[in-house]
């Protein structure tokens, strides 16, 4: 009997947070019923979320006790604004309080609204330090990054503060979205209606081989869910030594590949076959490759 899949792209916050947790184990805090809304998006008479784009709460995944924020992808490209980051930074001082098994981030966000700027950008910067206070208390924390609008600006800070990311192909994560970069720099830098450049530049296949991302699943809730258990499995990534071989391999990239333009360039250097095929491979034939070219990366092999 073959079990059909569950999207999780095509999955709305909510229901994102209810595939991954076990059944009937998630409860909100601040739900939309308290209506904690964005002052600052009334005062410009822009429409505002009753939960402000975040759900954020906790529960259990295959009996493990997390605590776990999705934002919204539908509103505003799930970009943070002040009271967003205000839920999101409260989740890690929970956290730090409860002591979970972790923090689970379902990630799909822009960066910061425009709106507000100032009050987001101040948000980002205390969620990454709240996130590394709860990391400092041995608090495992993990990100998951699908969806449409991937995940950009300070929150694809946030996720690379993370102890691991799980990403799905049609994920996306970068500091600068295509069209900033566009319009910062020109098509001839970045031409985000590229879709293949775009996917090969910031997605899940790309980010995997570089190691930005630990974990690369197919586009079903049950494979996120395995590969969340994984993560709580493995080792923590917060000791010395293992920041030290993060910042060893982050050196190595700049100096081998940052000349180069294209990721396809980028595979054959890192002595992958057939770059040109990759982006066109299942993950059941892709994965074996990756494998032994992240092993030959990271020198042990």
């Amino acid at each position: 009997m073959i079990v059909p899949r569950t999207s999780y792209v095509e999955a709305t916050a909510r229901r994102r947070v209810e595939a991954v947790l076990d059944h009937d184990s998630f409860w909100e805090f601040l739900p939309p019923e308290e209506r904690v809304t964005s002052p600052h998006l009334s005062q410009l008479d822009l429409p505002v979320a009753f939960d402000d784009g975040v759900v954020v709460g906790g529960g259990t995944v295959q009996g493990r006790r997390v605590l776990l924020a999705a934002q919204e992808g539908a509103f505003m490209g799930g970009a943070v604004g002040e009271v967003h980051g205000a839920k999101l930074t409260g989740l890690f001082a929970r956290a730090v309080d409860e002591r979970p098994d972790a923090v689970v981030l379902l990630l799909e966000s822009g960066g910061v609204r425009l709106h507000e700027a100032n009050a987001g950008l101040i948000a980002v910067s205390e969620i990454i330090r709240a996130l590394l206070a709860a990391r400092g208390r041995g608090i495992r924390v993990l990100a998951v990054i699908g969806g449409g609008v991937g995940c950009f600006g300070g929150m694809g800070i946030v996720a690379r503060c993370c102890d691991a990311v799980i990403m799905l192909e049609e994920g996306r994560l970068g500091m600068s979205g295509p069209e900033v970069i566009e319009m910062a720099g020109g098509v001839e830098e970045l031409d985000s209606r590229d879709k293949a450049l775009v996917w090969r530049t910031f997605g899940g296949k790309h980010r995997y081989l570089l190691g930005d991302c630990e974990y690369l699943v197919e586009d079903d809730v049950a494979a996120i869910r395995e590969s969340i258990h994984q993560a709580l499995e493995a080792a923590s990534g917060f000791e010395l030594e293992q920041l030290e071989a993060e910042h060893a391999l982050l050196e190595k990239r700049l100096r081998e590949l940052a000349h180069l333009h294209d990721a396809i360039d980028m595979w054959r250097a890192l002595g992958l076959p057939d770059p040109d095929t990759l982006p066109m491979l299942d993950l059941a034939r892709f994965t074996p490759i990756a494998h032994r070219a992240r092993s030959f990366w990271k020198g042990e092999g």
